[in-house]
């Protein structure tokens, strides 16, 4: 028997590189697929988390309008009931000075009087 007519087995080296490829070219199509699955879930996250913000927005802005509304109505009601006392306050002052136009004179001598103390100061 001679050497030459004999099949050469496998190289025992050649067989395990081989084996390595597989095993990286496996690993490598995994990772791919995790990466690309691990994209698709954060860019849904994203996607949630934008509807969740302008939804909590949308909620914030209607809360604000309709406290400034209310502040405004207050405001309005508190600006109609200002102007009828001072226009009570108006009429009873015209009323007094012509009931009593001697003290009416004399008061408003005496307040001008105080005054232009004050401010020469």
């Amino acid at each position: 028997m001679s050497d030459e007519n004999q099949p050469t087995p496998p190289n025992n080296l050649d067989s395990a590189k081989a084996h390595a490829k597989e095993a990286v070219d496996a690993t490598k199509a995994h990772l791919k697929e995790a990466v690309d699955s691990s994209k698709e879930h954060l860019k849904q996250a994203a996607g949630d988390l934008r509807a969740a913000a302008e939804s909590k927005a949308r909620e914030l802005r209607e809360t604000a309008e309709t406290k400034a509304r209310e502040f405004r109505g207050r405001a309005e009601e508190t600006y109609g009931q200002t102007r009828e006392r001072v226009r009570t306050f108006q009429d009873d002052g015209e009323e007094y000075v012509r009931a009593n136009p001697t003290k009416a004179v004399i008061t408003a001598v005496a307040a001008g009087f105080v005054l232009g103390l004050l401010f020469r100061r």
